[in-house]
C-alpha cells in the first residue's frame, strides 16, 4: 500500500503496538495526518498526565517516518458536505471529526486506517483496520 490516512484511534493503536495496526501502518509508504486527527492527539495529551511525553513521541514519528500533514482545502468543504448529506440520508450519522476526516480521504483518494466500523458507511471510502473491513 502506499499510503494511509491515520485516523487518532489507529495511531494509539500503533502506540500501543497493537500487533494489527503496527503491521498495516508498516505496510505503507507514507503516512498521512488529516490535521483534524492532530487536533484530536493533542487535545487528548493536554488532558492526559503524560502530555510532554506524548508530544514528545509523535514528534518522533512525525519525523522518522514518510510522513505528511494534509490539511483541509478549498475543495474538502464541498466533501464534507456531500457526506454529510449522504450518511444522514441514510441514517447512520457519524461524528463530525470523522466527516472531516473522511472527506480529506475521500477527496485524495486514500484508504482510512481506523478502528472506528462507522467509516464503512461512508461511500467511496476504502476502510483498514476496522473490524468490520470488507
Amino acid at each position: 500500500m502506499r499510503a494511509a490516512i491515520v485516523d487518532t484511534n489507529a495511531y494509539s493503536a500503533l502506540v500501543r503496538d497493537d500487533e494489527r495496526i503496527v503491521r498495516l501502518l508498516h505496510s505503507t509508504d507514507r503516512l498521512i495526518f488529516p490535521f483534524i486527527v492532530i487536533g484530536e492527539l493533542l487535545a487528548g495529551f493536554r488532558l492526559g498526565t503524560r502530555e510532554e511525553l506524548n508530544r514528545k513521541a509523535l514528534r518522533a514519528l512525525l519525523t522518522v517516518r514518510q510522513t505528511t500533514l494534509l490539511y483541509a482545502d478549498s475543495e474538502t468543504p464541498e466533501h464534507y458536505a456531500s457526506i454529510f448529506a449522504e450518511l444522514r440520508r441514510a441514517g447512520t450519522p457519524i461524528p463530525t471529526n470523522d466527516i472531516w476526516i473522511a472527506a480529506i480521504a475521500r477527496q485524495h483518494q486514500l484508504p482510512v486506517c481506523s478502528l472506528d466500523g462507522h467509516f464503512q458507511y461512508v461511500k467511496g471510502l476504502t476502510v483498514i483496520g476496522s473490524e468490520t473491513t470488507k
